[in-house]
């Protein structure tokens, strides 16, 4: 479900704190949602190990530095972000860009208003703002963001990493939930402790596929866990090419760093306004 979506409008996106009926609310339904099935229960005991819902849904924001870098799409960039959690509206500072060996400082932004997209000034051609302004977010959030309505929960055989079993869930969305519905997840969640060890995932944004559509998998590594006011979360990935029969690669896809971590920093809801040099980005095929 990379790339942006709606969230839910009816919260206040400037509020620093999360009314307690409204947390005891959200865990209810999600609870109730991931009480259906092994795999949804699964999820739920990995949300547990990372902080528990309560924690998540008392958290107002989410914001960090976020490094990614891919070499395939000769693509590195850093960014400072902050995304409200509740309605999912985001902004970045972008603070460099460039090519994977060759990352520049820029003076620059981007942003998800709920309605749309926008990057500043509008020369920049990368990175796309409709697809990254919630993608590293999605990554650092998983496994609470997997318990959004929409999505949908199937227990699989033990997997292994390096040798050791691990639980297994796949998660795929309904129909028009988020821009890329058709995006599937499958965790790798340690036995003993229900954490999420690493994760593979594919990449729907801007198509329409099907959740069962033969698309590249890539193994993304999830390393170096700290716990943030009350959430455990990890601060560096790498990626890998995934093969069904071979498990995934040696060669590094993609990579990425989070730090300056905060679940309690205020929204400033001015910076969802783009200025006069940005440049709306709309999803593929649409005008």
């Amino acid at each position: 479900m990379t790339g942006c979506g709606a969230g839910d409008s009816s919260s206040s996106p400037a509020a620093n704190v999360v009314p307690e009926d409204e947390v005891e609310r959200r865990v209810a339904d999600a609870r109730n949602r991931l009480s259906q099935n092994e795999g949804g229960q699964r999820l739920l005991r990995a949300i547990e190990a990372h902080g528990g819902l309560p924690a998540w849904h008392r958290a107002p924001t989410s914001s960090y530095t976020w490094t990614y870098a891919n070499k395939g799409a000769d693509l590195r960039f850093k960014s400072f972000l902050v995304v409200d959690n509740r309605t999912r509206r985001a902004y970045h500072d972008l603070l460099a860009v460039g090519a994977y060996d060759d990352a520049r400082p820029v003076d620059a932004r981007f942003a998800w208003t709920g309605e749309r997209a926008w990057i500043a000034p509008a020369s920049l051609k990368r990175p796309n703002p409709r697809f990254w302004a919630l993608t590293g977010f999605y990554f650092q959030q998983i496994p609470f963001v997997l318990a959004d309505p929409g999505a949908r929960y199937e227990a699989l055989p033990d997997d292994s990493i390096d040798g050791t079993p691990h639980d297994m869930v796949r998660v795929t969305f309904g129909k028009n939930v988020g821009d890329s519905p058709d995006d599937t997840y499958v965790l790798y969640l340690d036995k003993e402790t229900g954490r999420v060890d690493a994760i593979r995932y594919t990449v729907s944004y801007g198509r329409e596929v099907g959740a069962d559509a033969d698309l590249p998998q890539t193994f993304f590594d999830y390393q170096d866990y700290v716990t943030v006011d009350g959430l455990t979360v990890p601060t560096r990935f790498e990626g890998y090419a995934y093969d069904e029969d071979d498990g995934p690669g040696d060669t590094l896809r993609n990579e990425a760093v989070a730090d300056s971590i905060s679940y309690r920093r205020s929204f400033d809801a001015t910076k969802l306004e783009p200025p006069e040099n940005a440049r709306v980005v709309s999803l593929p095929g649409e005008t």
